[in-house]
């Protein structure tokens, strides 16, 4: 079941066409990227965590690759997110709050571009705060079945895994 969730190791990040802005002096954006682990590493999603990672360093320099668990998560399913460049954090109870938090946190630093992972609901008012402030959003669905409408228009720019 992990094998395609864990991925595969790879080497260095990819960085694609969202990467500078019309406006830039060439200096990359960069981009700070916050996954809802519970929400989106299920079974029935299928989850590559390096595809998650490459579809947000299309849009810059990831400055910053969270992945929030709670208690029940596997001591295997830790170090993999680990391994795979993610600071996990794990919390007790829903990570919703945690992860929404810090979020708002490096916007209010002033990273370029939030993106989430998530098919939760509860992150749009994260992506709408981020747009208010300049900073440019990005939602990262974990499948097409797994996707909320609601979180992809309050994006800026979405993505869903596996298309």
């Amino acid at each position: 079941m992990f094998d395609r969730l864990l991925g595969r190791l790879t080497g260095g990040e990819s960085t694609g066409a969202m990467a500078r802005s019309a406006g830039s002096t060439g200096s990359e954006l960069t981009v700070s990227l916050f996954v809802d682990g519970p929400n989106v590493l299920r079974s029935e999603f299928d989850i590559d965590l390096n595809e998650v990672r490459e579809r947000a360093a299309e849009a810059g320099r990831l400055v910053c690759a969270r992945l929030y668990l709670d208690e029940h998560a596997s001591p295997g399913l830790i170090q993999a997110g680990e391994a795979r460049g993610f600071e996990v954090r794990v919390t007790s109870g829903d990570v919703d709050v945690k992860l929404a938090v810090d979020a708002t946190a490096f916007v209010a630093d002033g990273v370029d571009t939030l993106a989430i992972a998530s098919r939760d609901t509860d992150f749009k008012p994260v992506l709408e705060f981020a747009a208010t402030r300049g900073t440019r959003t990005l939602a990262i669905a974990p499948g097409t079945h797994g996707r909320s409408d609601a979180l992809r228009n309050a994006a800026q720019n979405a993505v869903t895994l596996g298309e």
